[in-house]
């Protein structure tokens, strides 16, 4: 059924960002915008490179490893891989991350899953890593790695 103005049902109950969720509109708790949230993951992702980068100069990674194209590629995978750990991690230990808390970002279980915390995280970082699941999202902003995990951004 279509309200006046053809647009939602009246039966629609989104009025903003994570209502459907019992967060508030505004203020800590409230569902953050794409733009916050990206630099958290730029924030995040630079980190990983730095790390990654400093245990390639340190020998840590890739001591055999000559050619730059090879070295930029180790360096680029061992990115990734940082990422995923320290995410898993911190998300695990913290509800947000390094990048995220410098935005004022966290994530909370929405209850959507009874799994424990550990295995939503890694689920969530592991389509993150994928990076569509995270670009496709929906009217409250949660991308399906958030929605698989059971999970939403919130502001701290």
């Amino acid at each position: 059924m279509s309200d006046d103005r053809g647009g939602a049902a009246a039966t629609d109950d989104f009025r903003y960002r994570g209502n459907r969720l019992g967060l508030p509109e505004n203020g800590s708790g409230s569902v953050p915008g794409v733009g916050r949230r990206l630099v958290g993951l730029i924030l995040d992702w630079t980190l990983a490179l730095l790390i990654a980068w400093g245990l390639y100069r340190a020998g840590l990674i890739g001591a055999g490893v000559t050619d730059e194209q090879q070295a930029t590629t180790l360096i680029s995978n061992m990115a990734m891989v940082v990422f995923a750990v320290s995410n898993i991690l911190l998300l695990t230990l913290f509800g947000t991350s390094v990048g995220r808390r410098l935005v004022g970002v966290g994530v909370k279980a929405t209850g959507e899953r009874s799994w424990p915390w550990f295995v939503s995280m890694t689920v969530r970082t592991l389509l993150l890593c994928l990076v569509i699941p995270a670009v496709i999202y929906d009217r409250d902003t949660r991308g399906l790695h958030d929605r698989a995990a059971g999970t939403v951004s919130v502001r701290f």
